[in-house]
């Protein structure tokens, strides 16, 4: 995993919630991580990691800090501790 995808990680874990994450950076990284990324009707994004899946909402400019949480309790439940595996 490159630098840029390890902060854009670490960027999903802070406190407090960032609201400036890009959808496209989260979805590379997502790839990154070995998950499967698919597009789905209405501007909504499926991923599986680790055996869990969920659905995203794509959003057109930065992440609400709520699909943000989503996505740090959907990471954190696939067993990604980002300080541990991918130091910056």
């Amino acid at each position: 995993m490159n630098h840029k995808h390890r902060k854009v990680l670490h960027a999903l874990f802070t406190h407090p919630v960032s609201a400036n994450i890009d959808m496209k950076q989260v979805e590379a990284v997502f790839g990154e991580l070995g998950a499967e990324v698919d597009n789905r009707h209405g501007a909504r994004v499926g991923v599986t990691l680790n055996g869990h899946t969920a659905v995203f909402h794509h959003a057109q400019h930065d992440l609400p800090k709520g699909e943000v949480q989503q996505i740090r309790k959907f990471l954190e439940d696939c067993g990604i501790d980002p300080v541990r595996d991918y130091p910056l």
